[in-house]
């Protein structure tokens, strides 16, 4: 055990530069937390169970890992937003170029059982995220012209192997938040820390079949924000500096069809109510599938779809966010009965997004956003 507690924390010092390099899914939402669900779109997140960093989708699916386990990986990703100026008043300046940026998102899992019915582990993950930055002279630099929100999540959890048919999970989060804004020549940073937790429920419906349930929760933040500071031109932040994250609510479902091949469904409800500015929540809905040619190769691939929570009426430069369609390919080697690696990699088109935001007397910003992204990711696991 202090093999695999040294070697957790050794891979953690990455995260001190990697905390600048953010990434996003619906919102600021990262669903990015491991490589190994990347293949599949992330479906069955919470019942697969497959390596140490279930504890983040649901911790109680620690109990079905034999052994201590380690898994160490990063994900990479850029997403897209390119403005389409149309009809927009009194305004002067270009259309911001290509806004979004390649970003990275690491994280390191591991666990250990403590006997045959307990099991701990501990995660570090970036899961809130976002990086948008426009051209110093484009025409809704009134508005924003770079936002950067990365986050770090240190998560210590504990399973508990109810009976053959349920397990349950509960973690605890600290967790840690820098948000940078500008607009015009008015540039704002702030960082601050937060407590949550994150719980879930296996049941073992049968030895081919698995549904998950879990949750984690929202956190709260106050920032050092005056009435003038750019921090309040990101979405979420209120006017006293008070910024939020949503709850998240997921029920998966895990299946072994036949010998050779898995299937792997998804649902979760993010709860965007609670985030300053946002008046509804979202869905996602993911499918998958993999394939086993061998005892060493395994095939992935996913689609799934991510409602934004962002309308017309809300949207902003600073996040102008869509509805987006995912479609994931990947895969797995086995190098022994311990030791693999998956990679992955999906693609994502987002519906063109309107834009129609007001920017003072007489001034009124109007356009569509083309908005796209590519996330590839690669993770090591290794079993002791």
């Amino acid at each position: 055990m202090k093999k695999i507690t040294l070697l957790a924390a050794s891979c953690a010092l990455p995260f001190a530069f990697f905390l600048s390099l953010p990434a996003c899914a619906s919102g600021f939402l990262a669903v990015e937390e491991n490589a190994s669900g990347l293949g599949v779109a992330y479906a069955g997140a919470a019942a697969s169970a497959d390596d140490a960093s279930t504890l983040y989708y649901n911790p109680a699916g620690l109990t079905r890992l034999s052994g201590a386990q380690l898994s160490v990986g990063l994900v990479g990703a850029q997403s897209r937003y390119e403005f389409d100026e149309d009809g927009s008043v009194g305004l002067s300046g270009g259309e911001g170029g290509q806004a979004g940026q390649w970003r990275g998102l690491p994280h390191v899992y591991a666990s250990w059982p403590v006997n045959a019915d307990l099991s701990l582990g501990l995660g570090i993950s970036s899961p809130y995220s976002l990086d948008l930055e426009y051209d110093d002279d484009w025409m809704g630099r009134g508005m924003g012209v770079r936002a950067r929100l990365s986050s770090l999540n240190i998560n210590p959890a504990l399973a508990y192997r109810v009976s053959d048919k349920v397990s349950l999970g509960l973690g605890l989060n600290y967790q840690q938040i820098r948000l940078k804004s500008a607009l015009n020549a008015l540039r704002d940073s702030d960082t601050d820390s937060a407590w949550g937790w994150n719980a879930g429920a296996l049941f073992t419906l049968s030895p081919e079949m698995r549904l998950g349930l879990a949750y984690r929760s929202g956190m709260d933040y106050r920032l050092e924000a005056s009435a003038a500071s750019a921090l309040h031109a990101f979405p979420g932040v209120d006017a006293r500096g008070r910024f939020k994250t949503p709850d998240v609510f997921s029920l998966s479902v895990w299946q072994q069809v036949s010998e050779r091949w898995e299937a792997m469904g998804d649902i979760s409800w993010v709860n965007w109510d609670r985030v300053d500015g946002y008046d509804h929540g979202s869905w996602r809905l993911s499918w998958g599938a993999a394939y086993a040619y061998n005892e060493r190769w395994k095939s992935k691939f996913g689609i799934a779809y991510d409602r934004s929570p962002i309308r017309t009426a809300d949207r902003t430069v600073l996040l102008p966010d869509a509805h987006r369609l995912w479609l994931a390919v990947g895969g797995q080697y086995r190098f022994s009965r311990y030791a693999t690696l998956d990679f992955g990699y999906a693609y994502q088109r987002a519906r063109e997004a309107r834009m129609d935001q007001a920017q003072g007397a007489g001034l009124r910003l109007r356009g569509n956003y083309d908005a796209s992204g590519h996330v590839i990711g690669v993770q090591y696991n290794q079993g002791f």
